[in-house]
């Protein structure tokens, strides 16, 4: 038997399954592509999470798109991240090239040219059905790791939650929850303090300037109402195709705090709605992750925590999770252990750091008596990639240089026209789009602090009034006084002028007398 014909059983039997499965590409010995020896990812191990990398421009989002397409036509809805905006392609049929015949012609079966049904979301200000969540339903926890607080400031956190909770206070968008932190330190401090403890306003203050920080990415729009239900992330159209939904993000790239925000409350939402179902015959929902670097950048050590145990434990809920990066050091350790599918596209080596790079990119593939994978990883042309993947025994299938398939929708965006159409025939759209801003914590404490204020006018004036009402009551004591003080002086100088003794000494007789007398005893 020729070495040709052992690598085409030796892939044939490595990527053998009873099940239901994905048909990427055929292997590859050497340059030459070995027709039919078809590398296969078996549909119940793709919730094993998996791994799209490789340098710029080597094909990392067709990669993407030819897993998308599959798994939708698989009945298999998906998510994807839309970083950079050429997946909206998908609704649309390939037109087709020589080149793509060609290829498929290499790989073994024919080329077909399909469209699928897309959904078109956002978390911005792009055009799209439009992702929102309420400060709730974050709970002070997520929250509180998400903003990367302190133990004392997760404790305020988590008294405001529940100040609300028990004053039936609605926590729904930024505006709710900074309003709550002006209340707890200024007009409610004396009833928070009485019965929930002391806040520190420096502590407060720490709190709000994180919050401004994911306003200013845009926050305001994605916290509020109304709450998007992750259940309609798993819808099939009538046809039984799973329902790709793009989630446009082409803004987002200079925004990395609202990004990971959005994606740990997402994973979080769904981990906590969808039941268990262990290790079913395919998956629930797939999602793929593009620029995962952006989740990962701005993480603090907590939130790095929080995503490792959602991707250890969320995969039992029936979700994939695939993270598509340029370089596979950008996804953690911890995290890149538990990714089963592999795909590795051509790395570059420029300068030292890459080769370091390429080195430990290779140790992350299973050892292969066909290839030298370091050499290899800097020589795989453009739609080409090792793949590795579990197979239905959960084992790591044997590394095969792949000469991928081609998309079957088009390698390119909608025009303006053609996404305009989608979004406005989409049903979601009309459900979440509305503008709600029912009475919520803001309305509600300005209400409050508008009585406090009334109150405290109102005391103010009644103080005003008594202190005066006071003031007049001692000017009409002091007014009475001096009036008995000078009735009493006038009632003294009546009695004296009335006295006999007095009348004849002050009468005009008698001082003449006094007078005729005292010039004589003078003479």
């Amino acid at each position: 038997m020729s070495q040709k014909e052992e690598f085409f059983e030796y892939i044939n039997n490595g990527y053998k399954t009873k099940g239901d499965f994905i048909e990427l590409g055929a292997a590859m010995l050497g340059e030459e592509t070995i027709t039919n020896a078809i590398v296969k990812v078996p549909l119940k191990t793709l919730n094993r999470h998996g791994l799209i990398a490789g340098a710029t421009g080597t094909g990392k989002t067709k990669t993407l798109q030819i897993l998308a397409e599959n798994l939708s036509e698989k009945g298999v809805p998906v998510l994807l991240m839309d970083i950079k905006g050429d997946l909206s392609g998908l609704a649309k049929a390939s037109d087709g090239h020589a080149k793509i015949d060609e290829r498929h012609a290499k790989i073994g079966f024919p080329f077909t040219a399909k469209k699928f049904p897309i959904e078109v979301l956002t978390i911005s200000e792009q055009e799209g059905t439009r992702l929102r969540a309420t400060v709730s339903e974050f709970g002070p926890v997520l929250l509180s790791r998400i903003l990367d607080l302190t133990e004392t400031q997760s404790g305020i956190v988590s008294i405001i939650f529940k100040y609300c909770d028990d004053n039936k206070l609605p926590l729904l968008d930024i505006k709710d929850f900074k309003k709550l932190l002006q209340f707890v330190t200024q007009e409610g401090k004396e009833e928070i303090q009485g019965e929930y403890g002391r806040i520190s306003t420096a502590s407060t203050g720490a709190i709000l300037r994180k919050i401004i920080e994911i306003e200013q990415q845009g926050g305001d729009l994605f916290f509020g109402e109304k709450s998007f239900d992750v259940e309609d992330l798993t819808r099939t159209d009538e046809d039984g195709k799973g329902i790709i939904s793009v989630l446009r993000l082409t803004d987002i790239q200079d925004k990395p705090k609202l990004f990971s925000t959005f994606m740990l409350q997402l994973l979080a939402e769904v981990y906590e709605t969808f039941p268990e179902q262990g290790d079913a015959d395919k998956p629930e929902l797939i999602i793929f992750i593009d620029e995962a670097h952006l989740v990962f950048d701005e993480a603090s050590k907590a939130l790095l925590n929080q995503i490792e145990s959602i991707v250890k434990l969320i995969r039992s809920k029936g979700i994939g999770l695939y993270f598509v990066t340029q370089n596979p050091k950008d996804v953690p350790e911890d995290i890149l252990a538990q990714l089963g599918l592999k795909v590795q596209h051509a790395l570059r080596a420029f300068t030292a750091k890459d080769r370091k790079a390429i080195k430990l990119a290779a140790e992350n593939y299973p050892d292969s008596d066909y290839y030298d994978t370091k050499e290899i990883l800097t020589q795989l042309g453009i739609g080409e990639a090792f793949v590795s993947v579990l197979n239905e025994k959960g084992i790591p299938t044997p590394l095969a240089r792949t000469m991928l398939r081609a998309p079957m929708s088009r390698m390119d965006v909608l025009t303006e026209k053609e996404l305009k159409s989608v979004i406005n025939n989409s049903r979601l759209f009309y459900k979440y789009n509305e503008n709600l801003d029912r009475e919520s914590a803001y309305e509600l404490l300005n209400s409050k602090i508008e009585k406090i204020n009334i109150a405290e006018e109102k005391a103010i004036k009644e103080e005003a009034f008594k202190k005066e009402q006071e003031k007049l009551a001692k000017q009409k004591e002091k007014e009475r006084q001096r009036e008995e003080r000078a009735a009493k002086t006038a009632s003294r100088r009546r009695s004296t002028a009335q006295n006999p003794i007095v009348k004849v000494l002050t009468s005009a007789t008698f001082i003449r007398a006094a007078f005729g007398i005292l010039k004589k005893v003078i003479k």
